[in-house]
């Protein structure tokens, strides 16, 4: 299920390079832009991707990294480390996280199996700097009930331009759910240990999984 609920995170995040003509100032707009170009986006690589499957790194860190608060999640996941950490510690978190969210979302990616989806309608923005947008994901299969996922965004105070950086999948935080999994890691072994773990595992080589 979890592997599943990640796949539908990469899916929905991955289109988000398709949304330049979107208007960055409403999260609502933007989704609803990535989930038009979903399929087309994902199918045009295809066959390429079954050739090299690292190609989906590449497309990750192209078309969807740019649209997730990458710092902003990392720095939730930290907690209170982070106000102890050193500038060059949290710099160098900051970047195996990155890449940790590249290979994770990556790997996800190579699962998709096609879904229908359902984006809640736009609500009035006025005076919010957070917003969570439902997502209805329908399976094919009419026994299995609806995937409930809610993106969480943000708005730059100072730009005014709105990036995810959480999605709560059935009442579960992606964010809380790694702070609970490497809190052990930063307190018994600090940050440094926490970065090279989350290194390693971005340099693992994407596998494609049958679907």
């Amino acid at each position: 299920m979890l592997k599943r609920l990640c796949v539908i995170l990469a899916l929905f995040f991955a289109s988000f390079a398709a949304i330049a003509k979107a208007d960055v100032t409403n999260p609502y707009a933007q989704m609803q832009e990535a989930a038009k170009q979903l399929f087309s986006s994902f199918d045009a690589e295809k066959a390429e991707i079954a050739r090299n499957p690292e190609l989906l790194k590449t497309l990750v860190r192209k078309d969807l990294i740019p649209y997730i608060q990458v710092k902003y999640a990392g720095a939730l996941i930290l907690g209170s480390s982070y106000e102890k950490a050193t500038k060059p510690e949290r710099d160098a978190y900051f970047t195996a996280f990155e890449n940790y969210l590249v290979q994770a979302l990556a790997q996800a990616l190579s699962l998709y199996d096609g879904q229908d989806y359902q984006i809640e309608s736009a609500k009035d923005l006025t005076g919010k700097d957070i917003v969570s947008i439902r997502i209805l994901l329908v399976s094919h299969d009419k026994n299995q009930q609806p995937i409930r996922l809610d993106f969480q965004w943000r708005k730059n105070t100072r730009s005014g331009e709105w990036k995810a950086y959480d999605m709560i999948a059935e009442g579960v935080s992606m964010v809380s759910t790694k702070q609970n999994e490497w809190a052990t890691t930063l307190r018994q072994n600090g940050i440094a240990a926490l970065t090279k773990q989350l290194q390693q595992a971005a340099d693992q080589p994407i596998k494609l999984q049958t679907k």
